[in-house]
């Protein structure tokens, strides 16, 4: 299994390498302070990333699509990362609390390697209840509507642009990109991506 980690704190980071690391068929290939940092999702089997909620947008950018790389967040008590965790779509994916034991992060990182859904009922159970809820039609967005500039990105973000592809397409700057996506986000009363583009749907701004 190639392990790739992500996390802020050299410490952090430390601990984790030498208690994953030591485990028989687990091969820590990369570690780093930021996504940007690692390789390609390609060539990563399970990332561990102890993620701040700002770290989604790079997230995103960092998975390629149709990658099966599954993600493994360690997360404090109260986490803004985990209302986007389960939109990452079918990859594998899981959730623990920062002071997880050894033998959670194994347990959760082998699960993830085959495919499965991981970690603490505690973290995982509201998002569970939250995605069997749905959400009922939409005649406008919560947050009032987008702009023309917005309604381009929206579009584009559902063609599964990144903030750099999407930055060329518009001849404006990745920074205003950004920007632009934060505000949908907050009009849409969006945490992700893929939710944006399901309200973008819904409300029929978007054609996929």
């Amino acid at each position: 299994m190639r392990l790739a980690i992500a996390a802020h704190a050299p410490a952090l980071r430390a601990g984790l390498r030498i208690l994953l690391g030591a485990a028989a068929g687990i091969e820590v290939v990369s570690e780093a302070a930021s996504l940007a940092e690692l390789p390609t999702s390609e060539e990563i089997d399970v990332l561990v990333l102890a993620a701040e909620s700002t770290w989604r947008d790079d997230l995103e950018d960092w998975l390629s699509p149709g990658s099966s790389t599954a993600v493994l967040l360690l997360v404090g008590e109260e986490s803004a990362a985990l209302r986007w965790l389960a939109e990452l779509g079918a990859r594998a994916w899981g959730a623990l609390p920062l002071e997880s034991s050894g033998d959670e992060l194994l347990a959760a990182v082998h699960a993830l390697e085959q495919g499965l859904v991981a970690g603490s009922p505690r973290l995982l159970q509201p998002l569970f209840d939250s995605s069997l809820a749905g959400g009922p039609a939409l005649d406008e967005p919560p947050g009032g509507a987008l702009t023309e500039r917005e309604a381009e990105v929206l579009q584009l973000l559902a063609q599964g642009l990144a903030n750099k592809q999407i930055a060329v397409q518009l001849g404006i700057s990745e920074h205003t990109v950004k920007f632009h996506v934060s505000a949908i986000y907050t009009k849409l009363g969006a945490s992700s991506r893929t939710e944006a583009v399901r309200i973008g749907v819904r409300l029929g701004w978007v054609t996929l």
